[in-house]
């Protein structure tokens, strides 16, 4: 052999008879040329096949207990409800429900009108109460369907409800706050969610 053969032959020691891999002399990482950052180099163990066999599974590594994920609970009571807080929602509540049904009922009456319909009621009811021989009836059935009347009666009904709805809903608090200073509350129990 010569003397160039016998060093490479020197530098890499040959597998154990197990398979064990042979370290190589170089680093695991090695600095490419002109920089200083290094670069990255597969291992033997990446380049190489697995082998195939009985021989080929890995250990088994023993299994962590897997953490059960349970639900906290908290079991409350409402003991007392703020009547001021309750006045000023069920206020805003009442306030948009108004909105809604002002709404409503001036979309409904303009659909309506489009079709005709107040036009034909008040024309059947006209004929119904006509009196015979020249008597006139005083009905004016053409105003009970003019939309200042319909959406005022709309807006006067909304106002009542606003002010009712808020002035309920605050009596009500009041009267749970004193029942619940006798019984002690409604209990209340909570659930984290998953």
């Amino acid at each position: 052999m010569s003397d160039k053969t016998k060093e490479d032959s020197e530098a890499v020691p040959a597998p154990d008879a197990e398979g064990a891999e042979p370290e190589s002399a170089e680093p695991a990482e090695s600095k490419q040329e002109g920089q200083g950052e290094p670069m990255a180099v597969p291992s033997s163990d990446e380049s190489r096949p697995a082998p195939a066999g009985p021989a080929a599974k890995p250990p088994k590594a023993a299994k962590a207990p897997k953490a059960v994920k349970t639900s906290r609970k908290a079991h409350l009571s409402v003991s007392r409800i703020e009547p001021w807080s309750v006045m000023k929602f069920s206020f805003v509540i009442s306030l948009v429900c108004f909105i809604v049904l002002f709404v409503a009922v001036a979309v409904i009456y303009a659909i309506l009108s489009g079709l005709g319909v107040f036009d034909a009621l008040a024309g059947m009811l006209t004929a119904l109460t006509e009196g015979g021989e020249g008597e006139e009836v005083p009905i004016n059935p053409a105003g009970w369907f003019s939309p200042a009347r319909v959406l005022g009666y709309t807006g006067l009904i909304g106002a009542l409800n606003i002010v009712l709805i808020t002035a309920l809903s605050t009596v009500a608090a009041m009267l749970y706050n004193l029942a619940a200073d006798l019984v002690g509350g409604i209990d209340v129990t909570l659930t984290e969610s998953e």
